[in-house]
Formats: structure tokens, C-alpha cells, sequence
């Protein structure tokens, strides 16, 4: 081969590599979607050095995934905001005003993306497998929602500083706000450990509440007190109502299918382990219950006030 023709080949190989690598460069750009919060969220995964897609939730490897952390995180959680109630007795109160806003509207801003990576997630399992599908088949616990049960699960450590803020200001801890959140973080780590795929209903409708929920209190930390505190209670008891219909369903089909099949009738099987969907039961009961409660006593009170006023 003549030394031109060397130098053609070379400089025809560099162009096809060139383009190869423009192609690919394109292709990756393509495949990039920009309108999916899934995309942006593994970019946010890639950018502090880990791989999204390979992440799972693994018992006794995964950060806070023993029950010794749970047991360790209650403790310590329940410790600090009766030693500060106690401390704070020699204290003034603290306002805190700009840090409860900087706090609640950022659990407001994490509850709605949370929530829009949900929804991105699950529309395709449930219009191409179905309800049931979606809340029992065990394909239907994919890799994206684990990684997205464990953000959950994080937040769940995160909102404890919603007590702590309540002890440094002298606010009274009611026992439904304390039991409320020293067991949700519980309900989520059992939930991840028993692998149930009806876990989504539940945490969907929560992080809807709570975007509503936390945005109330960003306003009322601002000085703004909206009419409708009322319905955030209602919105709550809506949601626990939704989330036994749907837990006591999956239960029910978990324990017929598994050990009464010629027993009990049955549409088809559930995932999960039985003790993760038990103490769902059991806890989402006690929840509901607690806040009808809290509702009646709050919000007749209120009423028998405004009875008072209007006959003076």
C-alpha cells in the first residue's frame, strides 16, 4: 500500500470514528429524557458518584436498614425532645421563625417531587398490569419504586426535627403527634424489609397530604393562617380511610391465598411478607382512629367557643 493510500485509509478511519463518537454523543443526549424527574434523579445519583439503577435495598448493608438503627434512631428521637421539654423549662421559648419556613417549605417542595417520581413511575404498571397488579403482583415492587421506598423512608428521619421544633418553642407535644411520628419511620422500614407491593398506595397519598400539609404550615410560619387548617385534619382521615381499604384488600388476599386457598375465596395472590402486612394493618387502625379523635376533640371545642361568643 502506497504511503497516500495509508494516509486515505487513516484519515477515512478518523472520520468514521469521529462520527461514531458524534453518534454515540447523540445518541446518549437522545436517550436522556428531559422532561422525566426519573432521569434528572439518576443524574443527581451520578453526579455524588453512584449508580441509580444498580441501587437495592439490602437488610444489614443499607444505612438504617436493622432493626438495631430503628431501635437506636426511637430512642434517640424520644430522648431529645423530652430532655429538651425538660431543659426548656428554664428558658425562654425560641422563635425559629425563619427556620421552621426554610423547613416546611422544603419538605413541601421534597413531598411534591417525591410524589411526581411516584406518579412518573406508577402510571405505566397500573395501566399496562392493572390495579390489582400494581398493588399485589410482586413484579409490580420494581428497582425505581425501591429506590423511591427508601427516599420515602429517609424523609421519615427527616420530619422528626418537626418535634424538636415543637420542644425548643414550649409547644404542648400531644401523644398522636409523637406516636404518629416515631411509627411511620417504623411502618416504612417493616414495609421495605417485607418487600409489599401495596406500599405505593399508602406512601402516594401521604406525600400528597403532606405537600398540602407542610405548605399550610410554611404559610403559617410566614404569618399567613389560612381558613382551611380544618380540612388538612379531614384530608388526613380521608387518606387513612383509602389506605386500610386498600392494606386490609391485600392482606386478605396474601393470608387466603397462602393459607387457606381451598377455603377462603380469593381473586389472586399478594407479595409481602405477612408480618409487614399486619403491623400495616394494625398501625394505619390505630392512625385512623387517633385522629378522629383528635379531630372531634380539636374542632368541637372550637365549635362549643364559637356558641359561647355568639350567645354573649
Amino acid at each position: 500500500m502506497s504511503a497516500t493510500a495509508a494516509a486515505a485509509a487513516a484519515a477515512a478511519a478518523a472520520t468514521q470514528a469521529a462520527s461514531a463518537s458524534v453518534s454515540s454523543f447523540g445518541t446518549g443526549v437522545a436517550s436522556f429524557n428531559l422532561y422525566s424527574p426519573d432521569a434528572w434523579l439518576g443524574e443527581s445519583y451520578r453526579a455524588l458518584g453512584m449508580d441509580k439503577s444498580q441501587w437495592r435495598w439490602v437488610n444489614g448493608s443499607t444505612p438504617l436498614s436493622t432493626w438495631r438503627e430503628v431501635g437506636i434512631g426511637m430512642a434517640v428521637y424520644l430522648g431529645a425532645i423530652f430532655g429538651i421539654q425538660f431543659a426548656m423549662r428554664s428558658f425562654k421559648p425560641f422563635k425559629l421563625t425563619r427556620l421552621a419556613q426554610i423547613h416546611n417549605l422544603f419538605l413541601t417542595l421534597v413531598s411534591l417531587v417525591l410524589l411526581v417520581l411516584y406518579v412518573e413511575e406508577l402510571l405505566p404498571i397500573i395501566s399496562e398490569g392493572g390495579l390489582f397488579y400494581a398493588v399485589c403482583n410482586e413484579k409490580a415492587w420494581t428497582q425505581k419504586l425501591e429506590v423511591l421506598y427508601y427516599l420515602n423512608y429517609l424523609t421519615k428521619w427527616l420530619e422528626f426535627t418537626d418535634t424538636i421544633f415543637l420542644a425548643l418553642k414550649k409547644k404542648p407535644l400531644q401523644f398522636l403527634h409523637v406516636y404518629h411520628h416515631t411509627l411511620t419511620m417504623v411502618l416504612c422500614f417493616t414495609q421495605l424489609n417485607g418487600s409489599t407491593s401495596v406500599s405505593w398506595v399508602v406512601i402516594t397519598l401521604n406525600l400528597f397530604v403532606h405537600v398540602v400539609m407542610y405548605f399550610y404550615y410554611f404559610l403559617a410560619s410566614c404569618g399567613i393562617h389560612p381558613w382551611w387548617k380544618k380540612y388538612v385534619t379531614t384530608l388526613q382521615i380521608v387518606q387513612f380511610v383509602i389506605d386500610l381499604g386498600f392494606v386490609y384488600f391485600c392482606t386478605y388476599h396474601l393470608i387466603a391465598s397462602r393459607y387457606y386457598p381451598s377455603i377462603l375465596p380469593f381473586y389472586g395472590t399478594c407479595s409481602g411478607t405477612e408480618e409487614a402486612a399486619i403491623f400495616g394493618c394494625a398501625l394505619l387502625s390505630s392512625y385512623l382512629l387517633l385522629f378522629i379523635q383528635f379531630f372531634q376533640r380539636t374542632y368541637s371545642k372550637k365549635r362549643q367557643a364559637a356558641k359561647k361568643l355568639k350567645t354573649q
